[in-house]
């Protein structure tokens, strides 16, 4: 059992997020923290040019209102925004609040997966802790 587990959420469709937080309440100690993390991928220049002014702040409110919600069926939860690029900082975040166990929601692989590698594989690979992928 773990008693720190972090969640990258991802508001993607074909995500388990629901399925990868029913997970984490089934690995978790009984008195477990944690952590449901979202990463906002960083957008190139010539995009971010034709966007409106505040569409980073509204975005961001609603994915904290987001998190927030999920937050509620867990105890101990805390949320948390990261801007980055979320192979990258999922297994940052990890190692920096002293995760022990991560339970990531994968998508159906696609060709191009095996190709260039998914979000989950990345953290299978790289993270210094136990590791539950669920699709």
């Amino acid at each position: 059992m773990y008693a720190n587990i972090l969640i990258p959420v991802s508001f993607e469709a074909a995500r388990n997020t629901e399925g990868a937080i029913k997970a984490a309440k089934a690995l978790a100690d009984k008195d477990a923290s944690y952590t449901l993390l979202h990463v906002v991928e960083e957008l190139p220049g010539y995009y971010t040019q034709y966007l409106p002014d505040d569409a980073f702040r509204i975005n961001r409110r609603r994915f904290q209102e987001d998190l927030g919600a999920l937050a509620e069926a867990l105890p101990n939860a805390k949320t948390k925004i990261m801007d980055g690029h979320s192979v990258r900082d999922i297994v940052k975040w990890a190692n920096e609040d002293g995760a022990d166990c991560i339970v990531v929601a994968s998508h159906q692989p696609a060709f191009s997966d095996m190709l260039l590698g998914s979000t989950a594989q990345y953290v299978v690979r790289h993270a210094k802790c136990a590791v539950h992928v669920i699709r």
